[in-house]
């Protein structure tokens, strides 16, 4: 197995040019097969809203969920640097809430926790920063202020808005986050992001000149139930492959081919007959 994967690797991947991987992950069984394939960055999302509980957005993500599902993917890594994403008001209710909320992910094996925006939340990630916990910022598409920005759509097209972008990567730089993700942006905004900060930036929908990609699991393995967006590569049909596996026990069972006498449990009639 290589080396643990830490906050201190991923900033040292940007300065050596080497790529960063991310995926988002929910669960122990697929955070296993994602860690022993090589990803460094395990990000638990609070997309699990829309891939795991049939939600329009994840604005009804709860603490008790990410907290769940943390730890879920943590009993299944070994490598990989476990990321955690704060839910939905669960970082704009004052300092001493932000901590305890990011204390309670840290608890569940979380090594650095994720915030979207910029706005009003500098100073709470100065004090998680502060407080030894490390903190991966958001910017572009933020999918927790889905009803401000109008619905899930391209973010900086417009050049007051790609510096607007510029200006807030610094301000999160400066903050003191470790990376940030990228998300749903012209690839040459995200271009000039990457290049006018020192920490890594991971796109998701942010073109190839970012420091490294992430994609939610189950989008590129072909088990979204919705649409997927346009940046979304499918590496393969996992629903497929699944649907005909469930459709293939549902006619066993019913023509009574399943279960067979090898995955059934025998013992000698002889046993029996006192019964």
């Amino acid at each position: 197995m290589k080396d643990k994967v830490t906050v201190t690797t991923i900033r040292k991947m940007k300065s050596e040019g080497d790529k960063i991987t991310a995926l988002a992950l929910y669960d122990h069984a697929f955070a296993a097969l994602a860690d022993q394939a090589g990803v460094d960055i395990a990000l638990v999302g609070d997309s699990l809203g829309m891939t795991f509980q049939g939600e329009e957005n994840t604005l009804k993500v709860t603490m008790d969920h990410m907290a769940y599902h943390t730890r879920a993917v943590g009993k299944g890594l070994q490598r990989a640097l476990l990321v955690a994403d704060m839910p939905f008001m669960s970082f704009r209710l004052g300092i001493e809430r932000t901590l305890e909320n990011a204390g309670r992910l840290v608890a569940e094996g979380a090594e650095a926790v994720k915030l979207e925006g910029v706005e009003s939340i500098i100073g709470s990630i100065r004090e998680l920063v502060a407080a030894g916990i490390p903190v991966m910022g958001h910017l572009g598409l933020t999918p927790q202020s889905v009803h401000a920005l109008g619905g899930f759509k391209v973010q900086g097209k417009e050049p007051d808005a790609a510096k607007r972008l510029v200006e807030d990567a610094c301000r999160l730089q400066d903050a003191g986050v470790f990376s940030l993700v990228l998300e749903c942006v012209p690839m040459e905004v995200g271009a000039k992001v990457t290049s006018q900060v020192q920490i890594p930036v991971i796109g998701i929908g942010a073109g190839p000149y970012c420091d490294g990609q992430v994609l939610v699991a189950n989008d590129m393995l072909g088990l979204s139930p919705t649409r997927k967006p346009k940046f979304v590569k499918e590496y393969t049909d996992l629903a497929a492959v699944a649907q005909a596996a469930f459709g293939e026990f549902a006619r066993e069972v019913r023509s009574g081919a399943f279960p067979d006498q090898e995955h059934s449990y025998t013992t000698p009639m002889r046993r029996l007959k006192a019964l």
